[in-house]
């Protein structure tokens, strides 16, 4: 059975040290979910920009901690986007076995819209209690 949570989230991203002089960037994320989803979560980025405008690549790790659905509990989201050209690929996923408390069994997927109102997540998720 799938449920949905919805809502929006503030995002702060604050620059790290990075190796290289070849466009990789790496960042401390910190956001706060609103709606569904009222938690916190803090994470690692890394970013690789190219000389090719629009073109460029994500990958980032976050911790949630909160409640879902009034369920309290954490979970790992793992972040993969890639951008060719403008065109733009986009996964989130909770890491496998990484809910816990009442989110123990947690599985599903995110997406995300940034648009001039603010950020927005969707999330798709299934809640298997007999893994917990």
């Amino acid at each position: 059975m799938n449920n949905h949570a919805s809502g929006t989230f503030d995002v702060k991203l604050s620059p790290q040290p990075a190796t290289g002089d070849w466009g990789l960037g790496r960042f401390s994320l910190d956001k706060q979910f609103h709606g569904d989803l009222a938690a916190t979560s803090a994470g690692e980025m890394l970013s690789a920009m190219t000389g090719v405008e629009g073109s460029a690549a994500y990958v980032a790790v976050e911790r949630v901690s909160g409640t879902l659905h009034g369920r309290r509990g954490a979970f790992t989201l793992q972040h993969t986007g890639v951008m060719a050209r403008g065109e733009q690929q986009l996964t989130i996923v909770v890491v496998p076995d990484s809910g816990a408390d009442e989110l123990a069994g947690l599985t599903g997927r995110m997406t995300i819209r940034v648009d001039g109102d603010g950020h927005f997540y969707d999330f798709v998720y299934e809640l298997d209690e007999s893994n917990g």
